[in-house]
């Protein structure tokens, strides 16, 4: 049976897909703790020496910014969410024209009603 805590978490994950895909970075970047980590491969590959990993509101800011900047009509199509007391599993399709469509995992590790942690897998 769902808790409390998994709707609050459903919850902040459809909250996270209005954000992303109407490229509000503030509204997205309030879904997060001040000192957040993420981690995605894509940022593996577009500053290597980060080994994927981001840390700090300030650097979500930067990432997702150029994200948006530079594909402005990126849009992510939820599938599904599972969660839990402390996380969201989210699977969505990665869409941009002219590319094809990316399978993605996202995990959300979610305390006091903050992401603290996300960590995306591609398909």
């Amino acid at each position: 049976m769902d808790t409390i805590l998994q709707k609050r978490n459903v919850q902040i994950a459809e909250n996270w897909f209005k954000a992303f895909n109407s490229q509000n970075l503030e509204q997205l970047l309030q879904l997060y703790a001040e000192d957040a980590r993420h981690f995605s491969p894509k940022l593996k590959i577009r500053q290597p020496e980060t080994q994927g990993w981001i840390s700090g509101r300030p650097a979500l800011r930067t990432w997702w910014r150029d994200s948006f900047e530079r594909l402005p009509d990126l849009h992510y199509q939820p599938e599904r969410f599972t969660a839990n007391d402390h996380r969201v599993f989210m699977e969505y399709l990665r869409k941009v024209p002219g590319e094809v469509d990316m399978q993605v995992a996202e995990v959300l590790e979610i305390q006091d009603g903050m992401i603290v942690s996300s960590k995306v897998y591609h398909g």
